[in-house]
């Protein structure tokens, strides 16, 4: 039995990864991990849950994007969720709102 786990966060919402330490914007939501499993082969030592909910996360200052196990990320506080995002697909997926607010252009899940 396969068992989902009401996540943590949502599309929009700006995140710091714990151990990279570099700010996201979360972009879409899994569930539970759905990705091939070489994907996890590349992790190594780390063993994220894989039945807990994975992030589609837009990279702050860079091009590329990437898919970050729950357990791996935290809300930005302070500075870090106010100052302007910076990634190429930002206008993509979401659109400005009251503020620095951004909304979800469509739902993607």
């Amino acid at each position: 039995m396969t068992h989902i786990c009401k996540p943590s966060f949502a599309p929009g919402q700006i995140v710091r990864h714990k151990t990279n330490g570099y700010r996201g914007l979360i972009y879409d939501v899994d569930g539970c991990f759905s990705e091939a499993p070489e994907w996890l082969e590349k992790l190594d030592a780390l063993e994220p849950a894989k039945d807990k909910p994975w992030y589609h996360v837009l990279v702050d200052g860079q091009t590329h994007t990437t898919y970050v196990a729950e357990e791996s990320l935290e809300l930005a506080t302070g500075v870090d969720k106010t100052v302007e995002f910076d990634h190429p697909l930002v206008r993509d997926f979401f659109r400005k709102e009251s503020g620095n607010a951004l909304a979800a252009k469509h739902s993607l899940n």
